[in-house]
């Protein structure tokens, strides 16, 4: 398989293992939601040792070390992005898989397992027209200080969603416009998301304009813009408005 192939199919593969357990568990709750981290994360983590020996790895369950900083390649993994909404029976949790390469979210597959959906770098498809009333997604229960101001000068819609990836890839679909976060990410949060973006024709930073880099020695990458490309010059002239009061 070629990596885009290999990151779609094993984001399937833990998907469909997540919602196996989830309909034939008695666990609810966290104890669900850890139940299922550890399962995807051992199917995950076991096949890509045998079908990329060679490439580095950076999960959010497994312990990180300094062996991957020295790789090229890097794979960069969130068995259950959404653990709480996966716990509690929701549709809004993915799986993630994505390849870095030299520091870019080169290649990813963001699986919605509820939905029986995969959204994959290499099958991309044209991002829908912007909504005449903007819609931003945001946190169900942090939404973003700069999300909110944003949303407010825009008249913006807010749709509330859960994890960090049904979020993007509610913008990849068109279901909503923008995906402004800010307050605490780490790279397996929004590698595969990126990936997925990106490759769909969407513009990914940081909330500063920045690129978004990927394989460093600290994981934390705590803001993500996701939008149109048309938006994103007036988005990140807003951000830095109000950041400089």
């Amino acid at each position: 398989m070629t990596d885009a192939e290999l990151a779609a199919d094993l984001a399937e593969k833990a998907g469909k293992l997540l919602i196996k357990l989830r309909s034939e568990s008695s666990l609810s709750g966290k104890q669900l939601g850890d139940a299922g981290d550890r399962a995807a994360n051992e199917l995950l983590v076991a096949a890509l040792a045998e079908s990329r020996p060679n490439d580095g790895l950076l999960s959010e369950e497994s312990k990180d070390t300094d062996a991957r900083l020295a790789k090229e390649r890097v794979w960069i993994i969130d068995p259950v992005d959404g653990t709480r909404e996966y716990g509690e029976g929701r549709d809004d949790w993915a799986v993630h898989v994505a390849l870095a390469i030299d520091g870019r979210a080169a290649i990813g597959a963001v699986d919605l397992p509820a939905l029986q959906l995969t959204l994959r770098s290499d099958q991309p498809i044209a991002p829908p027209s912007c909504a005449a009333k903007a819609r931003l997604v945001v946190s169900r229960s942090r939404p973003a200080k700069e999300a909110l101001m944003v949303a407010e000068k825009l008249d913006a819609e807010l749709i509330p969603m859960g994890s960090a990836g049904a979020k993007a890839m509610a913008v990849v679909r068109g279901e909503a416009d923008i995906y402004l976060h800010s307050g605490g990410q780490y790279e397996w949060d929004n590698c595969a998301p990126v990936a997925v973006a990106e490759a769909h024709g969407l513009f990914c930073s940081r909330i500063d304009g920045s690129a978004l880099r990927y394989n460093s020695r600290d994981t934390y990458l705590p803001d993500l813009l996701i939008c149109h490309r048309e938006q994103a010059d007036m988005i990140l002239d807003l951000i830095a408005n109000a950041a400089n009061g």
